[in-house]
């Protein structure tokens, strides 16, 4: 009989004590600071002021059609997020995109993440890294700068 005390028993569970359990470890990224996995405040507040701008520029130019609102806010994801790193949002939070490998998402990571993200669900399901399906769909994070 094979002796695997890391499967423990039905009553104990798997012996997790030397597994690294904050958000990113598996990914080799630090548990805080600059590299570290953005958090959900982080992400919410970007995302709300990513929201914020597409509004307002479609209640100048569209009389803020909710259409164009959503048109406005996935062109700026794509295009800043593509060439950029990070939108508006994740530049006033400190956070950006980045690709697992390191450097930039590139343009095609612009463009799937932000429709995925459009469509909502893809990033509200994540994993215990915090990686919404958007990312890991283009096996990128989110990370603070």
């Amino acid at each position: 009989m094979v002796d695997r005390k890391d499967i423990g028993s039905w009553l104990t569970g798997p012996d997790t004590s030397g597994i690294s359990r904050y958000p990113g470890a598996r990914l080799g990224l630090p548990e805080s600071g600059p590299g570290s996995i953005a958090r959900a405040g982080r992400r919410i507040a970007a995302i709300a002021v990513d929201w914020g701008v597409a509004m307002l520029i479609a209640g100048f130019a569209f009389e803020g059609d909710r259409w164009a609102t959503l048109a406005i806010f996935a062109v700026e994801q794509a295009l800043l997020v593509g060439t950029l790193g990070y939108s508006i949002g994740h530049r006033v939070m400190g956070i950006s995109v980045r690709r697992l490998a390191g450097g930039m998402p590139g343009p095609l990571a612009g463009l799937v993440r932000a429709l995925l993200l459009c469509l909502v669900v893809p990033a509200v399901i994540f994993d215990a890294d915090h990686r919404g399906l958007h990312d890991k769909a283009m096996n990128t994070v989110l990370v603070r700068n």
